[in-house]
């Protein structure tokens, strides 16, 4: 982080030093994006790329032994966005080594998002306005935030590593499908839940942090899925690479070829392996279908058959994500499909589902706006009394519990 925080902090200055000359200035953006790139495939790719050269090539080279920085993929992306907006001329040069330090070191979004550009927070690193309204309005985002990861996410999570434990020839058609329901429920709390405290912590201390969820399991298309889901990251790339690769004004083939870039580094970005790179061109190809004719066919459609299409297809997509092996995808994807070895039910998948069913039930509520809508109608009185409720139910959860994930910590 050291490391990075120097390095574009002296490119910036660098750039804004010659930025009448025609070379310089290129040059100095190249260092940084080979730097920062570089650094990033080292510590998270190198192993991935020896294995790989292992398993064809038939060798034995020894995997590196080195750490995964925490939030490497984070703080890498917000500083590329600095040095790549300040050779556009689109921010000014920060002169301040602290404060650009402050910028790449934030911590309540480093570890895990949203990713926050420099242009986002430029104004407010030197001039925050912190008020009493703001930071109390902060308060309340960290708490809904700390709930949604401790009361939901770990406890539909516990749902998914029972599902996720049973062998292959005991995973029903009914079990398979309450499993990936239940990861994708635990994915999207886990994940918005810490999207929610950063977004909170950055309110306490007066900077205001995009937002990165926008109840994406509401949506009827894929493309309008991953207009909901992560969105910074979503973001960054269609401004950082989609649209100078050309994006939807060039030829068909180059507009598909783009969207197929794209999908491929957003997969590769989750993580080193295989199942993610796959994850990613899943969603490619969806959107390419999508944008070649069937979400005219899916506007025309009611909206139910549409939302349908679209969980069905996002939590296909999970089982590439939640699991690494092959082997272990296609027993799932079988199961998915009643092809599975244990039928359609048993009486383990009803354990589970008599166990968990209430939890998920509730995070199905949870994942739409309904009880944000039903908040707007509280009295000040009672929205108080229900988040000291939650505040004091999600400590009581944390000092008693040993299960507590973060499932982006290791992207």
């Amino acid at each position: 982080m050291i490391f990075s925080t120097v390095l574009d902090y002296t490119v910036g200055r660098v750039i804004d030093h010659y930025r009448s000359h025609s070379v310089i200035p290129k040059i100095a953006l190249i260092v940084s994006m080979v730097g920062n790139l570089g650094m990033l495939g080292f510590f998270k790719y190198a192993n991935f790329f020896i294995d790989n050269v292992n398993n064809f090539l038939n060798l034995d080279i020894h995997f590196l032994q080195i750490a995964l920085p925490i939030g490497i993929s984070f703080y890498t992306f917000q500083t590329m966005s600095y040095t790549i907006d300040l050779y556009r001329g689109k921010i000014g040069v920060q002169k301040n080594i602290i404060s650009f330090g402050a910028y790449v070191a934030m911590f309540p979004q480093l570890i895990a998002g949203p990713i926050v550009t420099y242009e986002t927070v430029e104004h407010e690193l030197n001039h925050r306005v912190e008020t009493l309204d703001q930071f109390s309005e902060g308060i309340m985002r960290f708490i809904e935030g700390l709930g949604k990861k401790v009361l939901l996410a770990n406890n539909i999570g516990m749902a998914w590593e029972a599902v996720k434990a049973m062998p292959a020839s005991e995973l029903t058609f009914v079990g398979a499908w309450f499993g990936i329901i239940a990861f994708a429920l635990q994915l999207y709390f886990d994940f918005s839940g810490y999207s929610d405290m950063a977004i909170g912590l950055g309110k306490m201390m007066g900077f205001k942090f995009p937002e990165n969820f926008n109840y994406p399991y509401m949506s009827k298309s894929v493309t309008e899925f991953w207009r909901r889901w992560h969105m910074t990251l979503g973001s960054w790339f269609r401004e950082y690479l989609y649209i100078p690769l050309g994006g939807n004004r060039v030829s068909k083939p180059k507009f598909y070829r783009n969207l197929m870039i794209v999908w491929f580094l957003t997969g590769f970005w989750h993580g080193a392996g295989w199942n993610f790179i796959l994850w990613g061109l899943f969603f490619g190809v969806l959107i390419i279908i999508e944008r070649a004719g069937l979400l005219k066919a899916l506007d025309k459609m009611p909206r139910f058959v549409s939302h349908i299409y679209l969980l069905g297809v996002v939590l296909i997509s999970w089982v590439l994500f939640a699991l690494e092996e092959s082997s272990h995808i296609i027993v799932y994807l079988k199961a998915m499909f009643g092809l599975g070895e244990a039928g359609i039910l048993s009486n383990q998948t009803l354990y589970q589902l008599s166990n968990y069913a209430v939890v998920i039930l509730l995070g199905m509520i949870f994942a739409t706006p309904i009880m944000k809508k039903l908040q707007m109608k509280f009295k000040p009185w009672m929205l108080y009394i229900f988040y000291v409720v939650v505040m004091l139910l999600s400590t009581a959860y944390l000092v008693d519990s040993t299960f507590n994930p973060f499932l982006y910590f290791r992207f």
